[in-house]
Order: structure tokens, then C-alpha cells, then sequence
């Protein structure tokens, strides 16, 4: 499905290319193609999870690679549905999600890296951060007072925090992310880039809607007077740790069939770039393999 020219050549334009400054408003929330609408797009992506199946089946069979999959966005551009939709057709034995939610008082007493390390992904699988070590960079970013909860050496007050402190932090990403893909760990990070005006209506929705006040939070609502400041964290923090190794995709998310089908495309791509290979069996097992089947052909 990624091959469908148009949408490959749209996948090209939102790729990253390594350390490249951005700015979000350069890369449209919606886009109108114009040989897939939202028929088309739901058949072609009906056919990418499809195709995920089978490059999870062949991803676990190599065992040389696991595969990280990162999710960032504002709030209601759609990460969680994203998830969902998208890896609905995979193995849940092989595909791990992990949600990282405010550090706890022990998570604190560690460098930011550790509760991610420990959920990482093993040869074979698959592993999707629903927000990520990103955090670390964009939410302290526009409120840099969480900083100060680290207790990092050299940081005493909000004057300590400067740019270069901010510039340190993703020269850490980058070097993380460096070792985890060096070690066969692949890495896959959308942004999730939706409207001002969808997000209101979005949140409208999930308090005019009973089944979906639950996802619904009064402290959402307090965010988006930081509007501009998590535009400009977000752009700044997508240039500096867009790598070669490790690209980041501005996904446009105010429909959310273009966006799933947009995540389902790369994914396949990347994977299939890889080159994976079912593991080749030995003339002795082809041999064993041969008479295993002699004889349960034997049998009455």
C-alpha cells in the first residue's frame, strides 16, 4: 500500500531530514489527495494492517531487530485511536504499549532515560511509546518549572535553565537513540500534527458525549492557553533530534483516516526495508523436516 505513488511521494515531504530546522507551520493538519479520498484511503489502509501482520510474523522470525514506535502530539490529535486502529491486526503476544504518565517520586530519583530502557523492545517485537522521553524536552519545555522536581546537580532555580541546558538534553536524545539503533533497535517516531480548531472540537465532543467524558480533562483545556509555546517546543525539539538513524514524521491529524494511513504506510516501509529473511533451514533439519512428515503421513 505504501507504494501507491501518491501517498508514498506524500511520505517523502513529511520525513525530517537530519536536523533540519522546522517550523510546524510549515506542514498542513489536513491534506486533500487527489487520487485517495476516504474510501480509497480506508481500503488501502485496510490492506497495511494486513501487510503488518505479515512483517510482524517475519520481524519475530528473523530475531535481529526490535522495533520502537514513538507517539507525541497534543492533546486529541489522536494518538490513542491511532494505536488501536492501526496495530489491530497484530500479534498482542509480539507488540507491547507502553503510556508514560507524570514521573513518580522514584522515576524522579533517576536519570529520564531509565523508565524507558526498561521497557524497550526485544528482538522480534514491536514496542509503541504513547508518549515518550519527548517529554522531557517538550512539556518541561513550556513548563520548566517540572525541571526543578530532577534534583539535577547544578540546577537550583528556573535561572539555571537555559539554552544550552535544553540544547544538552537532545544532544542526550540523540546519543540515546544513536545506541539503541546501533544495537538493532529501529527507530519510527510520528508527531501527530493537528489544528487549534480541531482540537476545540474534539474536546467538545468528549464533553457532549457521555461515552467519551472520560477522556476529557479540565487541565486540557488550561494547556491550550500554551498553545504557541508547545508549537515551537515541538518544532524546535523535531529539529534538533531528527536524525538519519532516527527520522520524525509530521503526521496530519485532523482527519484521522489520513493519519492512521499515513503511520500504517511508514511503518511497512521501514520494516520492509529491512530486508527481512524467514531463518533458512540446515540440510540436516530439511532432512529431519522430511521424515517428521513421513511419518505423520504413516499414521492412520
Amino acid at each position: 500500500m505504501y507504494r501507491h505513488k501518491e501517498l508514498s511521494e506524500f511520505i517523502s515531504k513529511i520525513k525530517i531530514a537530519e536536523r533540519k530546522p522546522i517550523h510546524l507551520h510549515q506542514f498542513p493538519t489536513e491534506v486533500n489527495f487527489t487520487y485517495i479520498n476516504k474510501e480509497k484511503g480506508e481500503d488501502l489502509l485496510e490492506e497495511g494492517i494486513k501487510q503488518l501482520s505479515r512483517s510482524q510474523d517475519i520481524l519475530y522470525a528473523h530475531n535481529r531487530y526490535g522495533v520502537l514506535i514513538v507517539f507525541q502530539a497534543m492533546d486529541a490529535a489522536g494518538k490513542d485511536g491511532a494505536v488501536k486502529h492501526v496495530m489491530s491486526g497484530l500479534n498482542p503476544a509480539g507488540v507491547k504499549v507502553h503510556s508514560f504518565k507524570t514521573p513518580t517520586r522514584n522515576e524522579l530519583d533517576h536519570d529520564y532515560f531509565w523508565r524507558h530502557y526498561q521497557v524497550l523492545p526485544a528482538r522480534g517485537e514491536i514496542t509503541i511509546f504513547n508518549r515518550s522521553h519527548y517529554e522531557n524536552v517538550l512539556v518541561t519545555r513550556v513548563h520548566p518549572e517540572f525541571i526543578l522536581n530532577e534534583n539535577l546537580p547544578g540546577i537550583h532555580d528556573l535561572n539555571d535553565i537555559t539554552q544550552d541546558f535544553w540544547n544538552q538534553r537532545y544532544k542526550q536524545i540523540r546519543r540515546f537513540e544513536k545506541n539503541l539503533v546501533e544495537n538493532g533497535t529501529i527507530i519510527i517516531k510520528f508527531f501527530l500534527h493537528v489544528s487549534k480548531e480541531v482540537q476545540k472540537k474534539r474536546f467538545l465532543e468528549r464533553i457532549d458525549d457521555p461515552s467519551k467524558n472520560w477522556k476529557f480533562s479540565a487541565g486540557d483545556v488550561e494547556e491550550r492557553k500554551f498553545w504557541n509555546a508547545y508549537q515551537q517546543a515541538y518544532a524546535e525539539a523535531i529539529s534538533a533530534t531528527s536524525t538519519r538513524e532516527a527520522p520524525w514524521y509530521i503526521i496530519p491529524a485532523d482527519d484521522k483516516w489520513v493519519a492512521r494511513l499515513c503511520i500504517a504506510a511508514i511503518i511497512n516501509r521501514v520494516i520492509d526495508s529491512l530486508d527481512l529473511q524467514y531463518p533458512s533451514l540446515s540440510e540436516n533439519d530439511l532432512i529431519k523436516l522430511k521424515e517428521a512428515k513421513e511419518k505423520l503421513l504413516k499414521e492412520e
